[in-house]
C-alpha cells in the first residue's frame, strides 16, 4: 500500500480523498491556489504546497507545478479527484516517468476514452449500441452538411474532447448548422484546446444513464450499477439518484453486463463511469465514458456500502478486487442534489464569504463540502458549494429525508440552489420518476411562471 499521496485537486472532492486516505493509514499532500490558503483541505491534509495563483491555468492545471509538489514531498502516488487534471493522459505518463503512481486508468485508455469520437469507434468495435453519426471529427461545414443530409435531424455537435456541457449544439434545421458548427467548435477549443466536434443523433427526450464500473489490474471488472442523471439543465447534472426507477430487472443485468463487456475490451483500469442515453423503446445508445471518479460517486456508495475512492487507491497499488459481482449488493435508494452557489432563477454565479453554514445531518443524511461559516466561494473555480446525499429504504423516503435536509438548511451570504432543488422535490413527474433529459425545460417555464405569478 502507498505512503504518501498527493489530491491534485480542491475543495469537497480533496477533503473526500483525504477521508480514505486517512481510513488507510496513508499520509496525505494537498496542493493550493494562493486563495485556497486558508481552505479546509490544506489544513487536514498532513503537508500542503501552494501551487500558484488564483487562475486554475497557473495553479491546478498547471502540471509541472503539480508535479513538482509531488517530487519535493515524496509522494508514491497522486490521485487527481474529478475536474482540472482528472482525465490528463499527459499528467499521467508524466506520474509515470517520475516513479508516481496515477491513481486512474493508464495513459492509453485515457487518450481513447478522453476522445468522444474515438471512444464511439471503439465501443462500436465491442459491440456495444451507439447513436448514427460521423466516424470522426467534422472538420468543414461542407462535410456537416453532407452528415445532416444522411442522417437527418435533429443532430447534435459534440466536442472530441468535451465535458461539463461545453461545446455542444443541438441542431434541428439546416438553416441552424453553420452557426451551431462554429459555435461548438469555438466553445470546444476555449474550454479544452482542441476544437475538434463530431455530429450525432439526437434523442430528444431520453434517459441519461450510467454504470460505475471497478476494474483491477489483474482483470477483475465488476459494475456497482447504475445511476439516473435525467435532471439536468444544458447538459449539466443537477440530481443523480441510484437506482434508476426506469430500468428492469432485466435491463440493469443487461446493461451491467453491457458495461463489463465493453470495459474488458479496452482493457480498462480503475474506477470509470460508462454513460447512455435511453429512448423511450428502452434502447441504449453508447455516449461516452469518463475515465475518472464522478461528481455523483456517493449516491452508488450509499446503496452499495463500497467505498469508491478506496477501491480505487487499493487497485492502484496493484490489489485484486476483494468482491465479485455476485458480492455487490443494493440496499435501498439514494438521491443526491448539487447545491451551487447560484441564483436558484437564473443561474449567474453568486461568490462571496458564507457568513453562515448549517446543513443538517440527521438519518440517511450524509453531506460533501467545503464550506463553513466565514469561507469564500472563489469566483475561480467551479460554483459548487456542497453534496446533500439522501439515502432511504426506498425512493419515497430518500426523497422525504433530501427535502428534510433541504428545507432545515440555513446557508447565508451567498445565494444557492437549495430552492430550485426544493422546487425540483415537491414536482409531481419528479415524484412519479415520469422524467428525461427534457425536464428542466418544462420545469423552469412553470416555475419561472409561478414566481412572476406571485411577485404580480
Amino acid at each position: 500500500m502507498f505512503k504518501k499521496i498527493l489530491i491534485a485537486n480542491r475543495g469537497e472532492i480533496a477533503l473526500r480523498v483525504i477521508h480514505a486516505c486517512r481510513e488507510l493509514g496513508i499520509h496525505t499532500v494537498a496542493v493550493y491556489s494562493s486563495p485556497d490558503e486558508d481552505a479546509l483541505h490544506v489544513g487536514f491534509a498532513d503537508e500542503a504546497v501552494c501551487i500558484g495563483p488564483g487562475r486554475s491555468i497557473d495553479s491546478y492545471l498547471n502540471v509541472p507545478a503539480v508535479i513538482s509538489a509531488a517530487e519535493i514531498t515524496g509522494v508514491d502516488a497522486l490521485h487527481p479527484g474529478y475536474g482540472f487534471l482528472s482525465e490528463s493522459a499527459y499528467l499521467a505518463e508524466v506520474c509515470e516517468a517520475c516513479d508516481i503512481k496515477f491513481i486512474g486508468p493508464d495513459p492509453t485508455v485515457m487518450r481513447l476514452m478522453g476522445d468522444k469520437a474515438r471512444a464511439r469507434r471503439a465501443m462500436k468495435k465491442a459491440g456495444v449500441k451507439v447513436l448514427a453519426g460521423s466516424d470522426g471529427p467534422v472538420d468543414s461545414f461542407e462535410q456537416a452538411i453532407a452528415i445532416a443530409r444522411d442522417l437527418g435531424f435533429p443532430l447534435i455537435f459534440k466536442a472530441t474532447a468535451g465535458g461539463g456541457g461545453r461545446g455542444l449544439r443541438v441542431v434541428r434545421s439546416f438553416q441552424e448548422l453553420e452557426v451551431a458548427f462554429r459555435t461548438a467548435r469555438h466553445e470546444a477549443e476555449t474550454a479544452f484546446g482542441i476544437r475538434d466536434v463530431y455530429l450525432e443523433k439526437f434523442i430528444e427526450a431520453s434517459r441519461h444513464i450510467e454504470v460505475q464500473v471497478l476494474a483491477d489490474e489483474h482483470g477483475g471488472v465488476v459494475h456497482l450499477g447504475e445511476r439516473e442523471c435525467s435532471i439536468q439543465r444544458r447538459h449539466q447534472k443537477l440530481i443523480e439518484e441510484a437506482p434508476s426507477v426506469a430500468l428492469t430487472d432485466r435491463l440493469r443485468r443487461k446493461i451491467g453486463k453491457t458495461v463489463i463487456d465493453a470495459a474488458k475490451a479496452v482493457q480498462y483500469r480503475n474506477a470509470g463511469t460508462f454513460e447512455f442515453l435511453m429512448d423511450h423503446k428502452r434502447n441504449f445508445y453508447f455516449i461516452e465514458a469518463n475515465a475518472r471518479l464522478q461528481v455523483e460517486h456517493p449516491v452508488t456508495e450509499m446503496i452499495t456500502g463500497i467505498d469508491i475512492v478506496k477501491e480505487q487507491i487499493r487497485i492502484a497499488a496493484g490489489e485484486r478486487l476483494a468482491f465479485k459481482q455476485r458480492g455487490v449488493k443494493q440496499r435501498g435508494h439514494a438521491i443526491e442534489c448539487r447545491v451551487n452557489a447560484e441564483n436558484p432563477n437564473t443561474f449567474v454565479p453568486s461568490p462571496g464569504v458564507i457568513d453562515t453554514f448549517n446543513v443538517l445531518g440527521g438519518p440517511g443524511i450524509r453531506l460533501d463540502t467545503y464550506a463553513h461559516a466565514g469561507c469564500t466561494v472563489s469566483p475561480f473555480y467551479d460554483s459548487l458549494v456542497a453534496k446533500v446525499i439522501a439515502h432511504g429504504r426506498d425512493r419515497s423516503e430518500a426523497i422525504a429525508r433530501m427535502r428534510r435536509a433541504l428545507d432545515m438548511a440555513v446557508i447565508e451570504g451567498i445565494e444557492t440552489t437549495i430552492p430550485l432543488h426544493q422546487a425540483i422535490l415537491k414536482d409531481p413527474a419528479f415524484i412519479a420518476g415520469e422524467f428525461d433529459t427534457t425536464f428542466m425545460e418544462r420545469f423552469q417555464a412553470e416555475w419561472q411562471r409561478k414566481r412572476l405569478a406571485k411577485a404580480v
